[in-house]
């Protein structure tokens, strides 16, 4: 429950806080007031994140330049005679260092070529999980409950009030059974329960949608920060499901909202290893034993953003399944800041003075998201850029290195490079200052907007929520792209982006089937 942060939720409330993010909480005092708003990136670019793209670009030269050569090859060949092919085989016959320059060139040159061409993994089908009508959170009950558990005095239960008006969230979201009881019961039992609830139902729709039998999956890499038990989590599906006992599982905790996208790159890399099988990737958060039940304000926001929801991602590397695959794997980049220990400290887990645990936001949160967005996204530049794009910019950052003079980099249109986006729906304000800073259109962070507004923020799975919302509006077109980009503690910003491979619709039994017609809806400000 960190990462992606949020300011303006709770700007104004009082005066009283800062910013909010992912999973966390937030600074608090006003005089002086820390920014609430991400630093303009795009105007200062640091070249060896610039530098770092390209590396990847050019990794993979030899086989863009193989291509066209074997085209001219086979070009030359098709206009050849049967005396032309005669005289190269006299020839040949009489020239043995030609025959083993021409046999080594074409042996190097195809085992170079086998050995480092990517091999496609490939998106067959996701699912979200939607809970059911009676674990509903609306505002009015919220503040009810808050008030009748007796943990929160007035000061405190005023401000949530104020963060909950500001927020984004409406009266659909939803938050565990646990919370629901007078009063709340944190167990270890309820925090499994709420485990097994939200992850089963996920993988029930998925298996359901894709006809997958349990036995054919090979690589499970599971996600939650903060509820590590153990038996560990991707213990608990093994279990469920009696998968085979040779799988290759995964459990990943306290790597906040970007761990989805983390998730996706580990199952990855085991599927350019093991081939023919298929990749299972669930991404959830567990609220239950992470409920703050102190008054400190800075770790009260969770309680208002965070609510149940978790994916199951269905991926493979079997070329069969092309034909039915929704989404192709382009590229996965990733940008970890936890060397600065500001950067490592400003979503930090920890006790308050009445000892109650929370997790607390630093007030520099804003100013490290942007640093790590800026390093992302200039990292991301090339390999997803039009050429033109990446002439003009990469001209004005040479012109600077070169003449030393103060020119602005030339700011990259992204929505060049992509159709679609996913914006990790952490907090209303870091929906509007990405918006802003990257350029976008409204209608690019509709599906962010009214993912926080459905769903609340659900952590690491909320990109999927968002991708759902997008395919139920039958909006995904063969060959588009789409970017899911997600901040987490530590601090790290990660992006993923997915080609479609045909025109997607949504899957049987999807988060967005009964109320995408209520959609897009206006969020009070």
């Amino acid at each position: 429950m960190d990462g992606g942060g949020n300011a303006r939720d709770i700007g104004g409330a009082g005066g009283s806080a800062t910013t909010t993010g992912g999973g966390g909480t937030v600074g608090v005092q006003i005089q002086p007031q820390p920014s609430r708003r991400l630093p303009d990136f795009l105007q200062s670019v640091n070249l060896k994140y610039v530098k770092l793209g390209y590396h990847y670009l050019i990794s993979h030269l030899f086989t863009l330049c193989l291509v066209p050569l074997m085209a001219v090859i086979l070009i030359e060949a098709s206009q050849t005679n049967p005396d032309d092919i005669r005289q190269l085989w006299l020839h040949l016959q009489y020239n043995l260092v030609s025959v083993i320059i021409c046999s080594a060139v074409l042996v190097f040159g195809s085992t170079v070529y086998i050995m480092t061409r990517p091999r496609p993994v490939y998106l067959v089908d996701y699912a979200c999980y939607k809970a059911p009508d009676h674990l509903k959170a609306p505002y009015g009950r919220f503040m009810e409950h808050s008030r009748l558990t007796g943990d929160f005095d007035e000061s405190s239960l005023e401000f949530q009030r104020k963060i909950l008006e500001r927020s984004g969230l409406g009266d659909d979201t939803y938050v565990p059974e646990a919370m629901h009881s007078l009063p709340p019961n944190p167990s270890m039992k309820a925090a499994r329960e709420e485990a097994e609830q939200v992850m089963f139902g996920a993988l029930d729709n998925l298996f359901a949608s894709t006809n997958i039998k349990p036995k054919d999956i090979g690589i499970l890499v599971v996600n939650c920060s903060l509820f590590n038990p153990t038996p560990s989590l991707s213990a608990m599906i093994v279990n469920k499901y009696k998968l085979r006992g040779n799988i290759r599982s995964f459990n990943l905790g306290g790597m906040g909202c970007s761990a989805g996208v983390i998730a996706v790159d580990l199952a990855k890399d085991m599927l350019l290893v093991h081939r023919n099988t298929y990749a299972v990737v669930v991404s959830t958060e567990n609220i239950t034993q992470n409920w703050y039940f102190g008054n400190k304000k800075s770790m009260l926001i969770p309680n208002c953003l965070f609510r149940v929801g978790g994916s199951a991602v269905l991926l493979s590397n079997k070329s069969v399944d092309k034909r039915r695959a929704k989404y192709r794997l382009v590229h996965v980049v990733r940008t970890h800041r936890g060397s600065d220990d500001k950067a490592f400290r400003c979503v930090y887990q920890e006790q308050d003075d009445a000892g109650k645990t929370g997790v607390s936001l630093s007030k520099d949160l804003m100013a490290i998201a942007g640093d790590a967005l800026k390093t992302n996204i200039t990292t991301l530049g090339p390999l997803v850029l039009p050429i033109s794009e990446q002439l003009l910019f990469f001209a004005t950052l040479l012109l600077k290195k070169l003449f030393k003079k103060n020119i602005k980099p030339y700011i990259p249109d992204f929505k060049l490079a992509f159709d679609h986006f996913c914006i990790h729906a952490g907090g209303r304000a870091v929906i509007d200052e990405l918006e802003k800073n990257l350029h976008l259109l409204p209608e690019h962070v509709e599906a962010s907007r009214m993912t926080l507004h459905r769903f609340g923020n659900t952590s690491s799975s909320s990109i999927w929520y968002e991708l759902a919302y997008i395919e139920a509006k039958g909006r995904i077109r063969r060959g588009q792209r789409i970017w899911q980009i997600a901040f987490g503690s530590g601090f790290k910003c990660n992006s993923a982006v997915w080609q479609a491979l045909r025109h997607v619709k949504p899957s049987p039994n999807g988060p967005w089937e009964d109320c995408i017609d209520k959609y897009p809806v206006k969020v009070v400000s």
